[in-house]
Parts: C-alpha cells; structure tokens; sequence
C-alpha cells in the first residue's frame, strides 16, 4: 500500500469499522490487486454501502494534522466512515495512461447516486491525474444538489488549486445564490480577483433593486477592488445595513486600502468589537 493517503484512511476505517467489515474490505482488495478488473472495480465500489455505515469520523487534532500532512488543504472534518472507504478504495484504481483512467471514474461519476458523488467529488485532491480532473469539478458545480456542490466547493483545496478565474468565480458567485458559507472555501482571499469583484458587486445591486437581502460575505470578495466609484454602495452599508454587514464594510473599507473610503468610517458608529470574516461568515450561515 505505496498511497500515503491510502494508507492513512485504511488506519481510520480500520479502527472504527468491525472486524468482519474489514476482513470483507480485504479480500475485495487482494482479488482487485491479484486480478485488476473494471468490472470488480464498479462492484465494489457500489457494494461499500452494504458494508459500511455513515458514522461520522472519530477525528483528533492530530488526525487531522496528519491528512494536512498528507495533502495540503486536506480537510476530513465533515467525512463519514463510509466516506472513507469509498475513497480507499477509489484509490486503488491505477491505469497506464490518463485516458484509461479518466474512462473509468466517468463511468463511475456518470452511475453514481448523491451520497456517492460525494465522495468522488471530495477525492479530487487525492486521484493519481488529479491535475487533469478539472472538467469533474467544472462539470460538478453546475449541480443544483446542495451536497454534492459542497463536497466540491467547500473544505476542498482542489478549486482553488486548479479551476481557472472564470470557473473559480462563476463557483464563488452560485455559493452566494445557493446560499453556501463562502468562509469554507479554501483560498477565498487568494483567489480574488477583478472580476470577480465586478460580477459580485452587480449581483448585489440585483438583489437590492429587487429588495432582497445580501449575505455579508459577499463584501470579502469585494474588497480589495473598492474604489471611489463604490462610495454609495459602502454608504448603503453603513446606513441601512444589518449589523453584521457594516462589520462587513468596515473590513471592506480596510483591505481596500482607499483613503476616500476610509475616511468615510468616521461618520459611522461601529461596534467596539471588530469581527473577522470568518467570524462574519459563520454567524452569516446559522441556522
């Protein structure tokens, strides 16, 4: 077992799965290893639920620490046994060239039912042609299935890491419309970039035009591109926005580095306490 990854994960499913689960996961492991076939591939992998449950990972800080280890941005938090195993098992699959590769897991992603997307879409840091899997992750958030756009969007390094300007901010910009917690995206502020501010910035004034509400968030990706011309929407901010968006301005006002802008701070109140956006975030997100 030459996969860190792999290697890691069976420990975890090992120590919280049963005997006879494990034994079961063995034998499916030395037949695929001893006589490597599609067909016993795709079966055992639809067959992983009949063996494992959905219990969430027992997780430490040293684990988790651990799958940071392993692969940057790795994050096991919100994975379930079942989970795991899939994801050993998908890291069995190895091909000569990335075309024989890439015919298998379509299939896969193409059969597979929500709980199983899942997983594949959680695994695209981990596969062998990881780099050449970006037409997954486009193709994957375009999907209206809240968890299957999570497992993609949220606690995974992989959009960050390889999805193009264009895919990245057409991503952020459907967390926003989903609703989703722009916090768990990985690399949020390393990503921003101007037109992700502009498409942003637009977004909002559609909403406000139509008296709908904004997420705080929102402002993060902003605000690094604020300029003058953005005065009227950080006066909006200030005067008729709920406490946690003029939280939002505030930090907005600051990474923008404008001192037009900044001066206009001092016409406003503001909580003595200074929140963060992910503080921001997740009390945009409860409930």
């Amino acid at each position: 077992m030459d996969n860190p990854a792999q290697k890691f994960l069976y420990e975890l499913i090992n120590q919280q799965s049963s005997e006879k689960t494990v034994d079961w996961l063995d034998q499916q492991t030395k037949k695929y290893r001893d006589q490597p076939s599609n067909r016993s591939f795709y079966l055992t992998f639809s067959t992983i639920a009949r063996h494992f449950s959905k219990t969430n990972l027992a997780l430490s800080d040293e684990t988790l620490q651990r799958a940071e280890q392993i692969r940057s941005g790795w994050d096991l938090s919100q994975w379930n046994v079942r989970q795991a195993a899939r994801t050993y098992w998908l890291l069995q699959l190895s091909t000569n060239t990335f075309e024989e590769y890439r015919t298998v897991l379509d299939r896969l992603f193409a059969t597979a039912d929500v709980d199983e997307q899942v997983t594949l879409y959680s695994a695209l840091p981990l596969y062998q042609y990881s780099d050449q899997m970006v037409y997954r992750a486009v193709e994957g958030v375009r999907t209206n299935i809240t968890s299957v756009f999570d497992a993609i969007a949220l606690r995974n390094p992989y959009p960050a890491e390889y999805m193009t300007d264009e895919a990245w901010n057409q991503m952020v910009l459907k967390a926003i419309f989903m609703g989703r917690p722009l916090y768990l995206i990985q690399q949020l502020d390393k990503r921003r970039n101007a037109e992700q501010a502009r498409m942003l910035i637009d977004f909002a004034h559609e909403r406000w035009a139509a008296s709908r509400p904004v997420t705080p968030e929102l402002w993060r990706c902003a605000a690094p591109y604020f300029t003058e011309k953005h005065l009227p929407d950080i006066q909006r901010l200030l005067e008729q926005g709920s406490p946690l968006e003029k939280q939002a301005a505030n930090l907005a006002i600051k990474e923008s580095e404008n001192d037009t802008l900044k001066k206009q701070l001092a016409n406003y109140s503001l909580p003595d306490e200074k929140l963060d956006w992910k503080t921001i975030g997740a009390m945009s997100n409860t409930g």
